[in-house]
């Protein structure tokens, strides 16, 4: 059966985890996991944002930066959650288990600036010394810190865990594109759909990437600590403009649009995979524990599933 092109705005979002794949729809996420013995274990939780009910979640441009650090924060739990799950850990010592996800927070986060923020601009003025424009050496960075990620993406992609990994992301925009372009979410259906969505965490990354080189390219500044300090403090900037980019690919379809949301969905070529039919059913559980996708297909498309 042909695929439908119109498609509708869900309000799912989500990612993979450990055997698993997490779904978030307006307050409430649910993590589904794979447990070694092959049941699927399904935890439904109301997540409490940063900045939850505050003006600053509404205002264009500032609400990114906001919904960025949720979306770390919310990943890193459901991360760790699915680890205990699949590792069959008990329920530990809450303390120590806080403490821990804070040092894994702060050591993921540090290792990102310098991999992602810092290394760029040291590998931009070792070998473009010679490059005097401080507008070319702004291009010149963005596009050693593009070539980084691709390489690291690439690199991780070689380990089995995270082939697996890719594999559940994969079934994670499945199952969102196949509700979203009016379909039963069933197993069969959602085999069919696409694994590539413009509101990939992966295409918010590259957005990111992207957006720093037009920033970059109006500062000046010739003392060293300036200038990386201002790779840390615009973040909440870039990151801003970034979500309004991605937002805007995820609710409209033209052509503008579709040409800008390319490079992100080639990226999401190497961070996805085509899942299996076991790992779709994890994803399934997933979208139903936290979203009614019977009604939101009444509604959206007039078709009814009984």
């Amino acid at each position: 059966m042909a695929r439908k092109k119109l498609r509708h705005y869900s309000g799912i979002g989500g990612q993979a985890v450990i055997e698993g794949v997490m779904m978030r729809h307006r307050d409430s996420y649910a993590v589904a996991v794979r447990k070694p013995d092959g049941s699927i274990c399904v935890d439904v939780e109301e997540y409490r944002a940063v900045g939850r009910g505050s003006l600053l979640l509404r205002i264009p441009f500032v609400r990114g930066f906001f919904i960025f650090v949720n979306s770390l924060i919310l990943g890193l739990k459901s991360l760790n959650f699915s680890a205990d799950v699949y590792e069959g850990e008990g329920e530990g010592n809450p303390v120590a288990d806080r403490i821990a996800s804070i040092v894994t927070t702060v050591v993921a986060i540090a290792l990102a600036i310098g991999i992602f923020v810092f290394l760029p601009y040291f590998l931009t003025d070792y070998f473009g010394a010679s490059i005097r424009n401080m507008s070319l050496r702004a291009i010149v960075e963005g596009c050693i810190r593009i070539a980084v990620f691709v390489l690291y993406i690439l690199l991780i992609s070689m380990m089995g865990d995270i082939r697996r990994l890719f594999r559940y992301h994969g079934a994670e925009h499945k199952c969102i594109n196949c509700i979203e372009t009016g379909h039963p979410l069933t197993v069969e259906h959602v085999k069919k759909a696409s694994r590539l969505h413009r509101r990939c965490g992966s295409s918010f990354i590259l957005f990111v990437m992207l957006v720093s080189i037009v920033v970059f390219f109006f500062i000046r500044t010739d003392v060293l600590w300036q200038r990386l300090a201002l790779r840390i403090l615009l973040i909440p900037v870039i990151s801003g403009i970034s979500y309004e980019l991605i937002a805007l690919a995820g609710r409209t379809e033209n052509i503008f649009v579709r040409i800008l949301s390319a490079p992100g969905l080639l990226l999401q070529r190497l961070t996805t995979r085509e899942p299996d039919d076991s790992m779709i059913e994890v994803a399934i559980r997933s979208v139903e524990a936290v979203f009614d996708w019977r009604s939101y297909l009444a509604d959206s498309f007039g078709i009814e599933v009984q």
